[in-house]
């Protein structure tokens, strides 16, 4: 709901834009219920599911999927193990940006992709539809389904404006760079409601 459809697209762009072999391992940081696994999958990679909810993670359709339940900051795998990493919408809710990535890094081989998907704030006459909807459309049409959905639904416009007020992508690639991360790239999505990250671990 809050990508306005969108979501299913740039999920195909951060898989699609991996540039690893069709056998590589690869790990699926924050991956809720699957839908990133899911499409790293269906291109024939290898696929290792990490989240920190075990309610989330159980629902993983797929019974063959290697699951893990551990946070971003706290990685239960030696170094060096997988040839990329994705993660979808995970960067607002780490507590140590830095130390997140650096720990995501670590896991990933020299020359691995590492690539994520977050929300973005629209720019232009965008910017005041896209704050409306989050802030009242978006509640609103939470509420219908429930009142968890209700809460979901306020909760995330101020948590992405929040973010984007004390991380500039400039920062971000900064502190990617930092993490041993090099051709740090930034696809700007559906006229910035969205971002794939990606980088190449040094």
């Amino acid at each position: 709901m809050l990508s306005l459809g969108q979501d299913g697209r740039w999920r195909r762009r951060l898989v699609g834009g991996l540039g690893v072999p069709g056998d590589s391992l690869i790990l699926d940081v924050a991956a809720g219920t699957g839908s990133i696994t899911r499409s790293l999958e269906a291109e024939g990679y290898r696929v290792v599911a990490l989240d920190q909810s075990d309610e989330m993670i159980s629902q993983l359709d797929a019974a063959t999927t290697p699951r893990l339940l551990a946070t971003a900051e706290r990685l239960p795998i030696r170094d060096e193990v997988f040839d990329a990493l994705t993660a979808g919408y995970l960067l607002r809710y780490v507590d140590d940006l830095p130390a997140a990535l650096r720990e995501l890094s670590r896991v990933v081989r020299p020359g691995g992709t590492i690539s994520m998907l977050e929300f973005g704030r629209p720019t232009g006459v965008w910017g005041p539809l896209w704050w409306l909807y989050t802030r009242i459309c978006l509640p609103a049409a939470g509420a219908l389904i429930g009142p968890e959905w209700g809460e979901v639904g306020r909760f995330l416009g101020p948590s992405i404006d929040r973010f984007w007020a004390s991380n500039s992508p400039d920062d971000l690639a900064h502190l990617w760079e930092a993490a041993g991360l090099d051709q740090v790239q930034w696809e700007r999505m559906s006229l910035g409601g969205g971002f794939v990250i990606r980088g190449v671990k040094t």
